[in-house]
């Protein structure tokens, strides 16, 4: 690599000098707020953050977050394994420059002492996608639509799987939101569909899922957005309100 880079571990103490580190929500916005609290709590059950900065850039190229396997914010059973959240690189620039694997490699060290590693990737936009993993060593464990659960194993012992949350979709007869703190542009959203709620007299069930036992019993692998109508589940990450209203048009003929 030809760029001289740095990873930065964000704290409770040191949020604030890192604002990249809440999913670049303005710090003045509310939400921005909820992230940090949200932070903070999952902290203290091991969640990690580390931000890659290139010498001569302000903003950070990357960014990984993880967790021990038990406190996952996914419908996956981990335990004894590092889980990975979120992991992204940005720029164009910065391309197909070796920065994902650095930051895959920072967390593989922090979990040398558990079983190995463990992510959910999809081939829908969400965040680095199985192809820098797999060129990392990691294997894809198990598939459930456009999902991937790929690991890493350091040693033997019982394998990650993915909950059943379809079978937790049937619990969910009319219009139902689902969503976590730990994302915050799903929680903005929740606040920004309210006047489209009230223009179409809709009034779905609102359900704010609190902690990683509820994120991993939720009725998808993401867990942090839930759309579901009567049964079916209709977006299961962030969407616009604008997408919501195509949904309602496609999905529920509304």
């Amino acid at each position: 690599m030809k760029y001289k880079t740095t990873l930065a571990e964000v704290t409770d103490k040191n949020l604030a000098d890192h604002p990249q580190a809440i999913c670049f929500i303005n710090p003045k916005h509310e939400h921005y707020h909820k992230k940090v609290d949200w932070y903070k709590r999952e902290f203290k059950k091991g969640l990690k953050i580390k931000l890659l900065y290139i010498e001569g850039e302000k903003k950070p190229v990357g960014y990984v977050e993880f967790v021990p396997g038990e406190h996952c914010w996914r419908a996956v059973s981990a335990e004894n394994y590092m889980f990975i959240h979120c992991l992204w690189t940005t720029g164009k620039k910065y391309q197909h420059q070796g920065l994902g694997s650095l930051l895959l490699q920072d967390v593989e060290r922090e979990a040398k002492d558990m079983s190995g590693v463990v992510a959910v990737t999809s081939d829908k936009a969400f965040m680095a996608n199985k192809e820098i993993f797999l060129k990392n060593g990691y294997r894809i464990l198990a598939e459930s639509g456009n999902d991937q659960l790929m690991l890493k194993q350091f040693r033997e012992g019982p394998l990650p799987s993915i909950n059943d949350w379809q079978s937790e979709l049937g619990k969910y007869s009319n219009l139902t939101m689902i969503y976590s703190n730990q994302c915050p542009w799903v929680a903005r959203f929740i606040e920004e569909v309210k006047p489209i709620l009230e223009e179409k007299k809709l009034n779905p069930t609102i359900i704010e899922i609190k902690n990683a036992r509820e994120a991993q019993n939720a009725p998808s692998i993401y867990s942090v957005f839930n759309l579901i109508y009567k049964g079916k589940l209709l977006a299961d990450r962030y969407i616009s309100t604008t997408r919501f209203k195509n949904i309602m048009k496609k999905g529920m003929n509304i």
